[in-house]
């Protein structure tokens, strides 16, 4: 299945620019398509069409998205409407914000391990960024080889800060990072991952307006589609939280949400996010027993997430920010993920607890509604059809009986991969109570 980008001039009107996903990717062609669909730039809606022979891409795809768009509302916009004639750069839709924020210095923090091609890949799209003032720091997590000091320190230079951390661990890599940033606001993506050029500005942008907020979400899709594997995860829900900006107060809990704030993965995922440093600091940062590279498996950004809103700050949904994902491509990735997915949920539920366990009453009110929820996300469904990529929670996905099962094992075993984790990291310092290596 390709990935294409689409703008439309309006909900009906015409095209200005239509292409690959990927700056540099092959042209669409006929076949099996899945397109972004901006307007004037602004990321609204997804859609799945097919191209039929004979007929131009960029037609096709262009009626499947104006067909989706028809009669539905569409999210309501911070944005006002760019002025600027269209022009011929689709990589940088840029939208025009009605009133111009005060500029934030930010520092987008980039943990990795041994993956120094994909690394490449996203330092590009980074360095590529409109913001005007942010830093790069690249944290290389337990490395086996010199292979990632090489590349930064050879092929970007200054524009791009190494830093080592030896302890293996995504959030005690992302620990270092914090020890080191300069920023008033800390962001964070992953090394597999393609930014789009008005990624950060968009993602940084509420810091400046709201002083309250701790937390920034963004949109993440889809980079390839060309596996099978690949395509089940995307039609499982993917990353994607959808294109309607959101607000989390826990001053004011939203009423469609029972289970808040413990439903942590509807706020957002750790390859787009962005903290307000003090906040993220205040809170301890992240739990070193969480994460990949652990045995807890993952649960370092969900329990970022509630530990943020629990501390009395708000948390922001913001798709205008968009990072493409490059998604992993067996079908052996792909159980590993759905194990992943089930102990990081149960990890980071138990890291709250021993962290912070002034959350517990509540927890515990919830928990016969949690349960309902977790075996509902992780039921078996078979397909109806083909597997394509669908809307985030809508649970009318196909999700084979195998991974279903895989991930309720990964629950039952977050607990104990905390567990283990929190025995390997005791008596390891935080990083800024320490000199950062460099």
């Amino acid at each position: 299945m390709q990935v294409a980008e689409l703008d439309l001039e309006g909900p009906d009107g015409a095209v200005l620019s239509f292409g690959p996903a990927q700056a540099g990717g092959p042209a669409v062609h006929g076949g099996d398509v899945y397109a972004l669909v901006r307007l004037r730039g602004r990321p609204v809606a997804t859609v799945v069409c097919r191209v039929p022979p004979g007929k131009a891409p960029a037609d096709a795809v262009a009626e499947a998205a104006r067909a989706a768009l028809a009669g539905h509302e569409l999210p309501v916009s911070r944005c006002a409407p760019d002025n600027h004639p269209p022009g011929s750069n689709r990589q940088r839709p840029r939208p025009t914000a009605t009133t111009e924020p005060r500029t934030l210095r930010a520092s987008v923090v980039v943990a990795t391990r041994e993956r120094a091609d994909q690394l490449a890949r996203a330092l590009d799209s980074l360095l590529e960024q409109d913001h005007p003032d942010f830093e790069i720091v690249v944290v290389d997590n337990a490395p086996a080889t010199s292979a990632t000091q090489d590349l930064v320190e050879h092929k970007y230079g200054e524009r791009v800060r190494y830093v080592r951390e030896s302890v293996p661990g995504l959030a005690i890599a992302h620990n270092r990072g914090i020890a080191v940033a300069e920023g008033t606001v800390i962001a964070f993506t992953d090394d597999d991952v393609v930014a789009d050029p008005h990624w950060l500005t968009a993602l940084i942008a509420p810091f400046s307006a709201d002083p309250g907020l701790g937390c920034a979400t963004g949109l993440i899709l889809p980079a390839r589609l060309r596996t099978p594997a690949q395509i089940l995860l995307e039609s499982h829900g993917g990353f994607a939280k959808g294109f309607e900006a959101r607000l989390y107060d826990p001053a004011r809990p939203p009423a469609d949400e029972p289970l808040f704030p413990f439903t942590a993965g509807s706020f957002g995922s750790g390859a787009n996010m962005a903290f307000r440093a003090t906040a993220l600091r205040d809170i301890g940062g992240f739990d070193p027993a969480t994460g990949t590279g652990t045995p807890a498996r993952g649960g370092d950004d969900l329990y970022a997430f509630v530990s943020v809103l629990a501390a009395g700050h708000r948390l922001r949904y913001t798709p205008d920010a968009l990072v493409w994902h490059h998604h992993r491509e067996t079908w052996q990735d792909l159980r590993n993920q759905a194990y992943g997915y089930g102990a990081g949920l149960t990890a980071y539920l138990t890291a709250l607890l021993v962290r912070r366990p002034a959350l517990l009453p509540a927890l515990l009110r919830k928990l016969p509604r949690g349960l309902a929820h977790a075996r509902a996300i992780t039921s078996h469904r078979e397909a109806a059809g083909a597997a394509v990529p669908g809307a985030h929670g809508a649970q009318d996905y196909p999700w084979p009986r195998q991974l279903s099962r895989l991930e309720r094992r990964g629950m039952l075993a977050g607990p104990v991969g905390y567990a283990k984790a929190r025995r390997r990291v005791r008596g390891v310092p935080l990083p800024w109570d320490q000199r950062g290596e460099k």
